[in-house]
């Protein structure tokens, strides 16, 4: 019921959007009414505040065989609501700016980000609330931006979203932000312990044409003895997959996870590669420590396009320098004549949960994918996964060899 109310909204909002952008209408009050490809978006006079409503939606679709004999199948079902967010963005004047976002296809999780950021000061952003910690350029890229349907098996380590406070500054080529976070707002912000989380980049070059960018991060959590027992796992590089491929299982006795990440990327016009390596440690209570890494690297090419932008600082939170989506040109849109912007993409990843005794297992994709965008907010993406994991959680202990396709079809205003 919560999918088919949200993918009512999203149907709505994204009708309104590809309708055409509206002149801006003026209300009673001298409020300022547009809608666009960025959503509706309501101006107060007077350099009052600025409202604006968008949203996402992704539907996956794929097919999986799995080489070996004798496993459960691996898709449930071959098509599912991925996300269908409503999002909404508060700026008043230049030093406040509030965000919130909603999935209605998560009914675990559905509260994203829900954040306030005091952005008075030069450069700076102090930001409070339920958003990403400032780890790995591949978590921190918006989910409308990223190269394939999924992030690399590599982001199984990213601490992704929790409750806390981020600072972040920055100069014309470089950024720092440093964070405390406890647990997620929709599990509970003392389930989880506490984490101290920082980033660090740099981009030596950065012109019109070229960027080279660096990064350092790390992060340290500590748990808490009475906490859910700590696990890492990955179900390869889609979202369809029943069960996970690698898995760590239940690690009781941990105290801590340490995280560290690092990460460069080239784009040179139309050509981006960009590459991360993440190791973790964890400490435990009456054992010696696991270590466990993981890492990839990819490479796009828009064949028609712009290469993609790189975004230095946010407008809240710390998801400081990133690259973002594939701009399409007004004469490439298909409404008006054109073919869109097409991109192709590869990757390799890699992780590996074996320490010891510990067997969580070893995997290795490969992607190849095109990326379609007809139009401004909208995206068709096709990807084929080979995947190798070895010893397999879902099958026990045996390789597992997996060929899957996954599809998307992807709004966003």
């Amino acid at each position: 019921m919560i999918t088919r109310i949200g993918l009512s909204i999203s149907f709505l909002l994204v009708g309104l959007a590809r309708a055409g952008a509206t002149e801006p209408s003026r209300q009673p009050g001298g409020e300022t009414l547009t809608i666009d490809g960025k959503g509706i978006t309501l101006t107060f006079p007077e350099d009052g505040p600025t409202l604006r409503i968008g949203g996402k939606l992704q539907l996956d679709y794929g097919a999986a065989s799995l080489r070996q004999a004798g496993l459960p199948e691996p898709f449930p079902e071959n098509i599912a609501v991925r996300r269908s967010w409503i999002e909404s963005y508060l700026s008043y004047g230049k030093v406040l700016e509030v965000a919130f976002q909603y999935d209605f296809a998560e009914p675990r999780r559905p509260i994203n980000d829900a954040a306030v950021a005091y952005t008075g000061f030069a450069n700076t952003l102090i930001t409070l609330g339920n958003m990403k910690e400032p780890f790995s350029l591949d978590q921190l890229i918006s989910d409308n931006a990223t190269l394939f349907t999924e992030r690399s098996l590599a982001d199984a380590f990213a601490p992704a979203r929790n409750f806390g406070l981020a600072l972040g500054h920055h100069g014309t080529d470089w950024t720092v932000a440093a964070s405390v976070f406890g647990g997620n707002a929709n599990t509970g912000l003392t389930r989880e312990g506490v984490a101290a989380t920082a980033r660090v980049t740099a981009a030596p070059i950065r012109t019109n044409e070229a960027v080279l960018h660096l990064g350092l991060a790390g992060s340290l959590r500590d748990l808490p003895r009475d906490a859910a027992p700590l696990s890492l796992s990955s179900r390869s590089e889609a979202f369809l997959f029943r069960q996970t491929f690698v898995d760590t299982g239940d690690i009781r006795d941990a105290t801590t996870i340490a995280r560290l990440g690092l990460e460069a990327a080239y784009r040179t016009g139309p050509f981006l590669v960009q590459a991360e390596y993440i190791r973790t440690r964890v400490e435990r209570s009456g054992a010696g420590p696991l270590s466990f890494q993981g890492g990839y690297i990819q490479a796009s090419l828009v064949l028609n396009g712009q290469g993609r932008a790189y975004k230095l600082a946010p407008d809240y939170g710390a998801t400081y320098a990133v690259f973002a989506g594939i701009v399409v040109p007004e004469a490439a849109r298909v409404t008006r004549g054109g073919l869109g912007v097409f991109e192709l993409a590869t990757r390799f990843s890699a992780l590996d949960l074996d320490d010891g005794s510990l067997r969580g297992g070893i995997e290795r994709d490969v992607t190849v994918g095109l990326n379609w965008y007809p139009d401004r907010n909208i995206r068709f993406v096709a990807d084929y996964v080979r995947s190798h994991a070895s010893p397999s959680a879902l099958a026990g202990g045996r390789t597992v060899d997996a060929d899957t396709f996954i599809g998307r079809f992807q709004l966003y205003w």
